[in-house]
């Protein structure tokens, strides 16, 4: 008990690696977002939560990175709105002056297929997931520029990679959201910034949660490593890239159990 103890310790006394950064995450009230704020907390950055409409489980949020010792702030706006995604930003620079970190994580689904998706169902979703992620580079941009650093990270998917049954509206904005990041990785590097993107696989949120237990075991047979991947999973690769991925950019890291590579 005596060595755990002093380990824990140990550990609390070590320089955290984000301390003096200060990160965004939009969609960060729940499952991967609250995840990578967490994560990007507990090494000590500043963290800003973006939500849209579940503003208990936001609420909570913060005062769980404020228990940590760790600044944190709560910025209600719909990304897929470029006047809300400027406000976002902007109240960032209010209450901390720089954005150091960006992570794009707000994203929703409208899953239907091609013959039967409505116009509503493919804009909804396209505006939410790529235009959600162009309106808040943009903004978090003049920041980094100024300060010559910057860590992009923009949460896809594998089926971006793939494509999926039902999914065309998601699929083609996980894969714009790709070639995307690649596009601001070139533009960006000279400032050094640096743009990539995390592609999860199935992971185990609330969305799939929901699904009927033969569902999710035959999702399960078809991941080579037979699991869903937890949210810290998908945060800790978030984490590493803005930690120690300073050579890192334009890349997409899969973390998806094997089921595409």
């Amino acid at each position: 008990m005596a060595t755990v103890a002093f380990a824990e310790e140990l550990e609390l006394l070590q320089p955290k690696p984000l301390c003096g950064k200060v990160a965004i995450v939009t969609g960060g009230a729940r499952g991967i977002g609250r995840a990578i704020a967490l994560e990007l907390a507990s090494r000590g950055a500043t963290v800003a939560v973006n939500y849209r409409s579940s503003s208990a489980e936001a609420k909570q949020l913060v005062a769980e990175i404020e228990e940590m010792g760790v600044e944190s702030i709560l910025i209600q706006g719909d990304v897929s709105s470029k006047e809300d995604s400027k406000h976002v930003m902007e109240a960032v620079m209010e209450s901390f002056k720089q954005i150091d970190i960006l992570v794009n994580n707000a994203g929703i689904t409208r899953d239907r297929t091609l013959r039967k998706m409505s116009d509503e169902e493919w804009t909804d979703v396209l505006n939410t997931n790529l235009n959600g992620t162009f309106f808040c580079t943009r903004a978090a941009l003049p920041s980094m520029i100024q300060n010559k650093f910057g860590r992009i990270v923009n949460i896809a998917s594998f089926v971006g990679q793939t494509g999926a049954y039902g999914q065309a509206n998601y699929a083609a904005s996980k894969g714009a959201i790709i070639a995307f990041t690649k596009s601001v990785a070139l533009e960006m590097a000279k400032f050094n910034i640096t743009a990539n993107v995390v592609a999860p696989g199935y992971t185990s949120t609330d969305m799939v949660a929901g699904m009927p237990v033969h569902v999710l075991e035959q999702i399960e047979s078809q991941i080579p490593l037979k699991r869903l991947a937890q949210p810290r999973e998908i945060a800790k690769a978030v984490a590493y890239l803005v930690t120690d991925g300073d050579y890192i950019t334009g890349h997409q890291l899969n973390v998806n159990g094997g089921i595409y590579m």
